[in-house]
């Protein structure tokens, strides 16, 4: 058997298994295919895995870098109390708008605050504003400003704060040292300055699936 098509038939017997079925998160991902926006989203196995995190760590103030449609905001924001915030980051207005759609679709308004633009720029926006402390980060953007945005992470961190980075074994591409991929270097550079800094104890998980061949880097601030 195609070893992809096993990785599809596994995640769809994990989800059957222990992921109920929610009316509102299909029909996100499916107004998300109608606007015609990448088909990035997280997996159903990937978003109950941050839900999880965030129950773990009984997070109440967590920020994500990269929108999309809102399938993951929606998947952590629901596991937020009801004195949380999420604040969440997307550089294309068209998303933007799908997502805060998708957002009141979840009856989550007044747990989500979206910042539109440059998420550097935002992120930078946010420190002038010197906002608190974030109990996790997600970071799932664009990967050649990975870098940039750990940096950011960090300045938004306290000890214990847990920063996640999605799409960072790029099908086993970063282990390419010629590779020309923007992408791939800006995942490379993000995995240098996690080797470098002191102030977080990371690992990287590689995942299969119905989202191919990728996986999560999950830290922890000391």
């Amino acid at each position: 058997m195609n070893p992809s098509h096993t990785w599809n038939l596994v995640d769809q017997y994990i989800t059957e298994h222990l992921i109920p079925h929610d009316p509102i998160l299909e029909q996100v991902l499916s107004n998300n295919r109608e606007a015609e926006l990448p088909a990035q989203d997280v997996s159903a196995s990937q978003g109950k895995l941050l839900q999880l995190f965030i129950r773990m760590k009984n997070a109440k103030r967590i920020l994500e870098i990269g929108t999309l449609g809102g399938y993951s905001t929606i998947w952590m924001a629901s596991a937020l109390p009801a004195d949380g915030s999420l604040v969440t980051i997307e550089h294309n207005p068209h998303h933007a708008k799908v997502a805060q759609s998708n957002i009141s679709l979840a009856q989550l308004e007044n747990l989500v605050e979206f910042r539109i633009g440059n998420a550097l720029e935002q992120l930078a926006q946010l420190d002038a504003e010197q906002t608190e402390p974030f109990d996790l980060i997600f970071i799932d953007a664009d990967k050649p400003n990975n870098p940039g945005y750990l940096k950011w992470a960090l300045r938004f961190s306290r000890p214990g704060t847990v920063i996640i980075g999605d799409n960072v074994i790029r099908n086993g591409e970063i282990i390419n040292e010629n590779s020309v991929d923007p992408s791939v270097n800006g995942v490379k550079e993000f995995y240098t300055l996690l080797s470098q800094e002191s102030r977080i104890s990371a690992t990287a998980i590689q995942t299969v699936g119905s989202k191919g061949y990728d996986g999560f880097v999950i830290g922890i601030v000391n």
